[in-house]
C-alpha cells in the first residue's frame, strides 16, 4: 500500500429509535443554537422531522429551519443558510435528509465563517480552514456524505456541478442512522442510492496502485453486500435487515476506510456531474449510465483488474486466455444488476441526448484543471466524448 493518513472523527449512532438521542448529541458536540437542514416533505411523512424537532427541545435547543433542498443541491439554498446563521446566531447546523441536504449544511457550516462567496472554495481561491460542526440525522442511504470528507454544490451561476476540495474538518461530527428512516423511499431512489455507493466502491476499487489486497477484499465485501441488499429492501420496503445493511454500506463506502492507501479513479462521478447538471437527473441513475460505458472504454488499460472485478464480484469464470472475454461478462452483469432495480443504463433510457456530448465536454472545460481527469486512466477531451457516446449507444 502506498502511505496514508486517516482520520475519521463522525460518532455513529445507529439503530432503531437512536433519533431521540439528537438533542443530546448536538449538545455533547457543543451545539447551543440550531439551523436544521431539510429538504422536501419526505422527513415530516417519515417521522424523522417530527422525532428531531422534540429530542431539541427536551434538550432545551432552540432551532431555526431551512428547508427544501432539492437532489442536485443548488448554491441558493446554501447562500439562504449562511444568511440565516448569520442573522439568528446559528452555532451548529443539524442536517435531515440525505446527501444533498447535509452538502448544503456543510457548505453553509464553512461558508458562514467566511467573508467572501462560499463558491470560492470550490474555485481553490480559498481553503477550508474552520467550519461551524455539522450533524446528521439520514434519512436516505446513498451519498455516505454523513461520513465522509466530501462536499458538491451545484453553482446556478453557470450550472457548475462540482465538489469543493476534499478535507477532514468538513466530516460531521455525529450522524444518527436509524435504518426505518429509509423504508418509506420510493423504489426508484432506493435503487439509485444502492448505485451510488456501489460507484464509490468502485471509483477506489479500480486502481493502478499494485499489493492492496486487504482494500481490495473490504471493496468486494462492500460490493457483494449492496448486490444482495438492494433486491431485497425493493422487494420488502420494510426489510429491516436489508435497510440496515445498506445504510452502513452507504457509509462505508465513502469515508474512505476501503481506499486509503491506494491510487483512485473518480472519472466517472466527473463525468456524471455533466448528466445531472444537464438533465438534473438522480446521481445514481446518471452513474448507471456512466460506470459501464466508462469500464468498456477504459478495458483495455487492465483487462485483468476488470476480470478480477468480475470474477469476485459477479461470480464470473476467469478466462485465463482471454480476460478481457471475463471482464465483458462483469460489465454485462453490472448492467443487468442495474436495469433489474429499475435504474438506466443508456442516454435514451435517462433521457439524455447524445447532440449535448460537445456541450458537456466543453462545459467540463470550464472547471479550474478540468482536464485531465481520473486516476485509473488520464481522461482527455476526447476520451470523454468517447465514453458519452458509448453510453448513448453510439458505437467506437
Amino acid at each position: 500500500m502506498n502511505n496514508f493518513t486517516f482520520y475519521s472523527p463522525t460518532l455513529f449512532a445507529f439503530g432503531d429509535g437512536e433519533e431521540k438521542n439528537t438533542g443530546a448529541l448536538v449538545r455533547r458536540f457543543g451545539g447551543s443554537r440550531v439551523l436544521l437542514v431539510t429538504g422536501g416533505g419526505s422527513v415530516r411523512r417519515n417521522g424523522a422531522y417530527d422525532a428531531v424537532a422534540a429530542s431539541l427541545e427536551a434538550a432545551g435547543i432552540p432551532f431555526t429551519e431551512l428547508s427544501g433542498v432539492q437532489a442536485n443541491p443548488r448554491s441558493g439554498k446554501v447562500y439562504e443558510g449562511i444568511d440565516l446563521v448569520r442573522r439568528t446566531g446559528a452555532d451548529f447546523l443539524l442536517a435531515v435528509g440525505g446527501g444533498s441536504v447535509i452538502d448544503t449544511a456543510k457548505a453553509i457550516g464553512f461558508g458562514a465563517l467566511y467573508k467572501g462567496d462560499f463558491w470560492d472554495f470550490f474555485t481553490g481561491a480559498a481553503k477550508i480552514e474552520k467550519t461551524l460542526p455539522v450533524g446528521v440525522v439520514l434519512t436516505i442511504s446513498a451519498a455516505g456524505s454523513e461520513g465522509s470528507d466530501s462536499c458538491v454544490i451545484t453553482q446556478e451561476r453557470g450550472n457548475l456541478k462540482w465538489g469543493c476540495p476534499k478535507a477532514d474538518i468538513i466530516r460531521p461530527k455525529f450522524a444518527v442512522l436509524n435504518p426505518r428512516f429509509t423504508c418509506s423511499l420510493p423504489a426508484y431512489q432506493t435503487a439509485s442510492g444502492a448505485v451510488d455507493m456501489m460507484a464509490h466502491i468502485m471509483e477506489r476499487y479500480f486502481t493502478n496502485t499494485p499489493d492492496v489486497a486487504l482494500t481490495d477484499r473490504l471493496c468486494e465485501a462492500l460490493l457483494k453486500t449492496v448486490l444482495d441488499a438492494a433486491p431485497k429492501a425493493i422487494a420488502d420496503p420494510n426489510d429491516y435487515a436489508a435497510r440496515a445493511d445498506l445504510m452502513w454500506a452507504g457509509m462505508l463506502a465513502h469515508n474512505n476506510s476501503c481506499g486509503v492507501g491506494r491510487e483512485q479513479d473518480w472519472a466517472s462521478h466527473q463525468i456524471e456531474h455533466e448528466l445531472s447538471a444537464f438533465y438534473d437527473c438522480a446521481h445514481g441513475a446518471g452513474l448507471a449510465v456512466i460506470l459501464p460505458a466508462w469500464m468498456e472504454y477504459v478495458l483495455p488499460h487492465d483487462p485483468v483488474r476488470l476480470a478480477q472485478f468480475a470474477v469476485r464480484v459477479f461470480g464470473c469464470e476467469m478466462n485465463f486466455a482471454d480476460p478481457e472475454a471475463t471482464a465483458r461478462q462483469g460489465i454485462e452483469k453490472l448492467c443487468l444488476f442495474f436495469h433489474s432495480l429499475g435504474m438506466p443504463i443508456t442516454f435514451d433510457e435517462l433521457g439524455a441526448k447524445a447532440k449535448d456530448i460537445p456541450d458537456m465536454v466543453a462545459h467540463r472545460a470550464e472547471k479550474p484543471g478540468g482536464f485531465p481527469f481520473g486516476g485509473f486512466v488520464k481522461i482527455q477531451p476526447a476520451d470523454m466524448e468517447a465514453i458519452l457516446r458509448l453510453a448513448a449507444g453510439e458505437a467506437q
